[in-house]
């Protein structure tokens, strides 16, 4: 089953928020309160999207983080390996070190499985889930 961390949906609910929020400057402190998200793990999340040039960081008393790029021109293929790491279905997915590759049985079908995931996650944009 394909599952993200807590990391990747902290990210989208912060994204969200600060798209709903035309792009005003959000702290840290104000999205974990609203969204009762631990705030050292969004802190940690949110300096993440800015390291991926998501988010522009804003100084000073009143800063916090911005949007900096159109979130429709981020899929989420792009965003998910960003924020996890490869994505599949199944780690020999990604990592052919699994001794049962040379015998498996279901490696065609998995290969299809992930593919087919892959191209429903790119024709869908962070902004998709963020608006």
């Amino acid at each position: 089953m394909l599952k993200l961390t807590r990391k990747t949906e902290y990210a989208l609910i912060a994204l969200r928020h600060m798209n709903n929020t035309d792009n005003v400057v959000s702290s840290s402190r104000e999205i974990s309160a609203l969204y009762n998200i631990p705030y050292p793990l969004l802190s940690k999340v949110l300096q993440k999207l800015a390291k991926m040039d998501i988010l522009k960081p804003v100084q000073g008393p009143r800063g916090g983080y911005k949007i900096k790029v159109d979130l429709e021109r981020i899929s989420l293929t792009d965003f998910f390996e960003a924020m996890e790491g490869p994505l599949g279905i199944m780690d020999c997915s990604f990592d052919s070190n699994c001794e049962l590759v040379p015998t498996c049985s279901i490696q065609d079908p998995i290969k299809r499985i992930n593919k087919n995931m892959r191209t429903m996650f790119d024709k869908l944009t962070v902004y998709d889930v963020t608006n």
